[in-house]
């Protein structure tokens, strides 16, 4: 009965990171508060971290099914070309390792204290708060002021978003939002900002979703239930992320 109860808790929170990892409202903080919600959070410390890093890994699956086409596209044209190198697919790569930058340095030096004081629900609850009234404000004075449909960022474009995502190592201040804003003020529209934030989130999201799990211990550290529960969640926000991605990008 325990084992089905678990399982539930983990289709609700699949759900739960499916919804909000590329809505601009904070995946971590939600998951958060609804770990303290359904007591879920009262689990094994080592598979609740675990979990949380697992299910990221099944959304930013969904980016890489979506966008398959563009991601092959610019691999093919990977090869820089003599007339203008910024049209291939390695300007663009290396335009989103620069932007993922700041985020790797902030993240080796604050990691730690974030997770120490802050990933609790009365923190969470409070960015949430602030986070969303910093994105009402930037909607309202940015988002008119340019209108770059395209994702042929300078460099200097991409450190400022790389900037604003360092934002995101604040649980419940969204990675989506902050990297949306950053690209409203590196000239970005909202749909080339939104869609810069996905692929930028491929390489950081399996990155930190691999480290963290390394330095959890790996799967080998959890029982057969809850490798179960892991299996279930990453695929339903794997499911569900896909079709929350794409009536986003129709929305926006």
């Amino acid at each position: 009965m325990e084992n089905i109860f678990i399982i539930l808790q983990s289709v609700l929170l699949g759900i739960v990171e499916g919804f909000t990892e590329f809505l601009p409202i904070s995946s971590t903080g939600h998951l958060i508060i609804f770990e303290n919600i359904t007591g879920f959070n009262r689990q094994n410390a080592a598979f609740v971290d675990m979990y949380t890093y697992v299910i990221q890994l099944g959304a930013i699956l969904a980016i890489v099914v979506l966008y398959r086409g563009k991601i092959i596209d610019s691999l093919k044209n990977i090869k820089p070309q003599k007339q203008n190198w910024r049209v291939s697919g390695l300007y663009f790569w290396v335009s989103v390792a620069v932007a993922c930058i700041p985020g790797f340095i902030a993240q080796m030096l604050f990691d730690n204290l974030a997770e120490t004081y802050l990933f609790n629900a009365v923190a969470v609850a409070i960015t949430l708060f602030v986070g969303g009234l910093f994105l009402i404000f930037a909607e309202k004075k940015l988002r008119n002021n340019h209108g770059q449909d395209h994702l042929v960022l300078t460099l200097k474009q991409a450190l400022i978003i790389g900037c604003f995502q360092c934002l995101a190592i604040i649980p419940g201040m969204s990675r989506s939002a902050s990297t949306i804003i950053g690209g409203w003020v590196a000239g970005l529209s909202t749909v080339a900002a939104a869609e810069f934030s996905f692929f930028l989130a491929i390489p950081v999201m399996f990155g930190m979703s691999f480290l963290k799990i390394i330095k959890i211990g790996g799967l080998a550290v959890l029982s057969a239930s809850e490798l179960a529960a892991l299996a279930v969640g990453f695929v339903v926000a794997f499911l569900v992320a896909l079709v929350v991605v794409d009536r986003f990008i129709k929305y926006l």
